[in-house]
């Protein structure tokens, strides 16, 4: 009687559950907002209706049969062997079918790859655990990180992810588009297999470690359309989502024109409070630093380092400032990370008490110089 009690109880929670999850659950393919989104989805329910016609028809025939010939009433069944002409029906009839749904199929596939005549591209690098986006057009270069907020709550049982709106679907630099414009797209990796997915776009391409894969789209409107890596690509494979915003060619323009004239700025290098350099470094550790060595800094035993109490962390400064920039077998060199990011990321590490650490100094941008030579 418990065992029953508690099967019938988990249709109950599963039920209630619903009510309170973030995801939108549906019946069918997401139509999309692009021409090829459009494309594939028609297609689909072409194909979907002809098989329901099909089912109908045969498992119509088959039940009809069944009842109305049965035994009870008085039939016997028929002794044949074969039946020439009903043999060809059966084939020509599903070969004409099969080349009706080739013909639609084969031009979706076709315009999948029709990359030609495309007005701007976009080089997409997948990186464990975030993308790499490259305007080749223009020169706008940036990494996507999962969001602070998800990247906190997800790491701290205690914190409730439905604080968090779209967690683990929001990054801290979405991927910009204008609508009405033909885009490319080129994929790669630098380090496992990585799937760029979005459903509203209608496709999804696997970024491949020394090959390059294009794709296109085409945004019909305006919105934010979220996707996520489909490719198992190693223990954080949950928390690269993509974020694409598409906007009118005008906005595009004013984005595009902020986004170069930060890039090309030159990073603050001006002296800053010791809570400042703190609370931006804790910003720079959760991009950079928190899938291998964790939230408390503890690291993953037999793989990643913990921070917490280690003597290189701890240590001498000048030393941990050529570490980082250099990086190891398994971490990679942050040589990227602008002066005045590295001197608040060091400042945190070696200070923060959710790393367990309290050397008691700091370093400001200006004081940092490369422990590095890039000619080496």
């Amino acid at each position: 009687m418990k065992k029953t009690k508690q099967l019938l109880a988990c249709p109950v929670l599963m039920a209630l559950g619903l009510g309170s999850a973030h995801a939108d659950y549906t019946l069918n393919l997401t139509k999309g907002v692009t021409q090829l989104s459009n494309e594939l989805y028609d297609l689909h329910m072409l194909i979907m209706w002809i098989c329901v016609f099909i089912g109908i028809a045969v498992f119509g025939t088959m039940f009809y049969s069944i009842y109305h010939h049965r035994k009870s009433k008085g039939h016997q069944a028929e002794q044949f062997h074969e039946n020439t002409t009903v043999e060809i029906i059966w084939t020509i009839i599903p070969t004409l079918i099969l080349v009706g749904m080739a013909i639609p199929a084969t031009k979706a596939v076709v315009d999948l790859d029709r990359t030609q005549e495309s007005e701007m591209s976009i080089k997409v690098t997948g990186k464990q655990w975030y993308w790499d986006y490259e305007y080749l057009d223009n020169g706008i270069h940036f990494e996507s990180h999962l969001d602070e907020a998800s990247e906190r709550v997800h790491r701290v049982s205690s914190m409730d992810p439905r604080s968090v709106p779209n967690y683990l679907l929001n990054v801290d630099k979405p991927l910009v588009v204008p609508v009405k414009k033909k885009i490319r797209f080129l994929f790669t990796a630098a380090d496992v297999i990585h799937s760029w997915w979005v459903p509203e776009l209608g496709w999804k391409k696997d970024a491949n470690p020394g090959f390059v894969n294009e794709a296109w789209t085409y945004v019909d409107k305006p919105g934010t359309y979220r996707g996520q890596c489909t490719e198992l690509c190693g223990r954080d494979h949950g928390f690269m989502p993509v974020v694409v915003i598409a906007m009118e060619q005008d906005q595009y323009d004013a984005w595009v024109k902020a986004t170069l004239d930060k890039q090309n700025q030159a990073p603050d290098l001006s002296d800053q409070t010791r809570n400042s350099l703190m609370a931006h470094g804790e910003s720079v550790y959760l991009k950079n630093c928190v899938a291998c060595h964790q939230i408390d800094g503890n690291g993953i035993p037999g793989w990643f380092p913990a921070l917490r109490g280690s003597a290189k962390v701890t240590g001498n400064m000048d030393q941990l400032i050529g570490f980082i920039q250099a990086g190891t077998s398994k971490m990679p060199a942050f040589r990227k990370l602008p002066d005045n990011e590295l001197a608040e990321l060091i400042t945190y590490i070696r200070n923060a008490p959710a790393l367990g650490n309290n050397v008691g100094d700091e370093i400001q941008p200006n004081k940092i110089t490369p422990k590095w030579d890039d000619d080496e």
